[in-house]
């Protein structure tokens, strides 16, 4: 049997594509980030009801039941920190849950969900175009699409949204348990071609399955290294990348079970 030692390169990892190497230490790093307390901060369903900014955010954003809430439960090993409905666009405000003290999860309302009426669609649109234009400490919108699907009309607003505030977005697929890895390989070239045109999406995609626990590690990794920039290790045990920076207060986590 050959064994890996610390002299041999880490083999690319097939849950991002392109393909590419993902180091242990990072990879622990997002685990013990994602280790972390997660408790339900605020509900905003109107921009004067936004909690105010204390950590680095990442937001999760995309069409309705392509799986947000599954992947930040997953993310977080909770069940039941972001709500699951079966019933798509049931997402009605902008859901803020605090890791550790160390990164703000954002869960943004589902879109393209023809049954809201009109007047509601036109509220979500106003609050989330609100919070992506001027949430100074949000670092990545990750754009989550379902697998099967790949991008579709509904996802271009977004995209363009995001291209001309300047936000960095990341596009991470879904349900990828649902397609053989003939399909998924497809479909993740069909996505990474077309973002490729966009100015402010990654090159990068995550290949994801909540269901099947695959993809959880490296997104965790990708995560955790936007709180790096909360390094002060003095009196905590967390590792660099998970520790908030002096002068932020932030309340003790508890654990929403």
């Amino acid at each position: 049997m050959v064994t890996q030692t610390s002299a041999d390169p880490v083999p690319p990892c097939a849950d991002l594509f392109p393909p590419r190497a993902v180091e242990d230490e990072a990879i622990e790093a997002g685990r013990h980030l994602f280790a972390q307390a997660s408790r339900f901060v605020a509900g905003a369903a109107e921009p004067a009801a936004l909690p105010p900014e204390s950590l680095p955010e990442i937001a999760f954003a995309g069409r309705s039941n392509v799986g947000k809430s599954s992947l930040v439960n997953a993310l977080t090993g909770r069940r039941m920190l972001a709500r699951i409905s079966n019933t798509p666009g049931r997402t009605r405000q902008i859901n803020f849950f605090d890791l550790g003290g160390a990164l703000m999860l954002v869960d943004l309302p589902g879109y393209g969900y023809a049954a809201a009426s009109k007047v509601a669609i036109a509220r979500w649109t106003g609050l989330v175009r609100r919070y992506l234009q001027h949430r100074a400490g949000l670092q990545r919108v990750c754009l989550l699409l379902d697998a099967r699907h790949g991008l579709k009309e509904a996802d271009r607003p977004l995209l363009d949204l995001l291209d001309r505030a300047g936000v960095s977005y990341q596009g991470v697929l879904t349900k990828t348990d649902k397609l053989g890895p003939a399909a998924l390989a497809a479909t993740a070239e069909r996505v990474a071609a077309e973002l490729a045109k966009h100015t402010a999406a990654h090159p990068e995609l995550h290949l994801t399955s909540a269901e099947q626990h695959r993809g959880i590690a490296a997104l965790r990794a990708t995560l955790a290294g936007f709180a790096a920039g909360f390094a002060d290790t003095a009196g905590s045990d967390l590792p660099a990348a998970v520790v908030p920076a002096a002068g932020i207060v932030v309340p003790d986590p508890t654990p929403l079970e």
